[in-house]
């Protein structure tokens, strides 16, 4: 009687944990996403892991390896050409949208590290996961605020541009990065204290599969976050519509159409389009569950093509907004990549002695 009581005290036990990490996989938290190589079955022990197929593995991080390389490339051209001209790094616009560059190319790598990671080694050290994954989440989440920020700067522009000159400045300007990262850090950070706090020391000494609901397992990190979201999520999806709005009434008050007006106007309706695939990040977890539990067999592929849609796709935005669209950073930048794709032979004169 006793050891049946206290097996039904184990498998009690097991089962809670199981539902715990459960619920934590399927919380809102953007990196839930990394495990798209493994079909996996969490319990509070263990994760048992099914890798991919030694092809596909193959052929997903090579496109991932790809399009990592060919961004990055974009992105250190406009960095370099953002640092070469002084009329960008003492303009407000740029400087947001230097930062946006830099923001996605860190965090691009940082989820393309982790994803080859996943491959390569199916548990790490967890002070590394912790690092890499804190990381990664403070880049993601700064995504929608810079947006907003730059969506505000477009508003100020157009609708107090007697005023622009005053309200814009690159110290406020550096001054709303500090606080952008000061709220884009502060979800991971209580995330790890919470850990710390409810984890013993030797806990981020083990090896763990890296992934965000199996390193910070509370049921109160899964609250936070979804209280956390929904209002970050709502104070920049207002910003932007009410930005928008305001715009477009300026646009009918002014007696003719101005071409700054219409593309103020555009650029924040593709701020919200990056806005709306950031959120993906947030509300994918969930969908992405459903979906594996009805078609088991393709889970792989479900994680992987949700990988792509959600941590690829939107990196590809930031230069066609600015990169192609901004008709001064296009000249510069576009000077720079004709020099550099040209192999010019310099051929320096040569004086021959004669003796006469």
């Amino acid at each position: 009687m006793r050891r049946q009581a206290a097996k039904g005290v184990s498998d009690a036990t097991e089962c809670e944990g199981e539902m715990m990490v459960m619920l934590n996989s399927t919380s809102s938290s953007p990196l839930d996403l990394l495990m798209s190589n493994t079909s996996s079955t969490l319990t509070e022990g263990a994760v048992a892991i099914s890798k991919d197929s030694f092809s596909n593995a193959l052929t997903k991080n090579i496109v991932a390896m790809l399009v990592w390389l060919a961004l990055s490339v974009i992105n250190g051209s406009m960095v370099h050409t953002f640092l070469r001209h002084s009329l960008f790094y003492e303009n407000p616009r740029y400087i947001m949208f230097i930062y946006m560059v830099i923001n996605d190319a860190l965090q691009l790598s940082l989820v393309t590290a982790l994803y080859v990671v996943s491959y390569i080694f199916r548990k790490i050290h967890a002070s590394v996961c912790c690092f890499l994954i804190m990381t990664a989440v403070l880049t993601t989440r700064s995504t929608p605020l810079i947006l907003a920020g730059m969506s505000v700067e477009r508003y100020i522009s157009i609708c107090f541009p007697l005023h622009y000159g005053q309200m814009c400045t690159v110290p406020r300007t550096l001054l709303l990065i500090g606080v952008i990262l000061i709220l884009a850090v502060t979800p991971p950070i209580t995330d790890l204290l919470i850990t710390i706090v409810h984890r013993p020391r030797t806990y981020f000494h083990t090896t763990i599969f890296c992934d965000h609901p199996l390193l910070f397992r509370h049921q109160s990190i899964y609250y936070k976050n979804c209280v956390f979201d929904g209002v970050y999520l709502s104070f920049v999806s207002l910003t932007l519509l009410y930005t928008y709005c305001r715009i477009m009434l300026t646009a009918r008050a002014a007696s003719m159409g101005l071409a700054s007006v219409k593309r103020a106007r555009n650029t924040v309706l593709l701020h919200g389009l990056q806005l709306l695939l950031c959120m993906l990040a947030f509300v994918v977890p969930s969908l992405q569950a459903a979906l594996i539990s009805i078609f088991p067999r393709f889970s792989l592929e479900i994680r992987y093509i949700f990988f792509l849609v959600v941590y690829i796709i939107p990196r590809f935005m930031s230069p066609i907004i600015y990169g192609f669209r901004d008709e001064l950073f296009r000249k510069y930048w576009t000077r720079y990549l004709a020099c550099r794709g040209q192999n010019i032979v310099r051929v320096r004169p040569v004086l021959l002695k004669v003796n006469l």
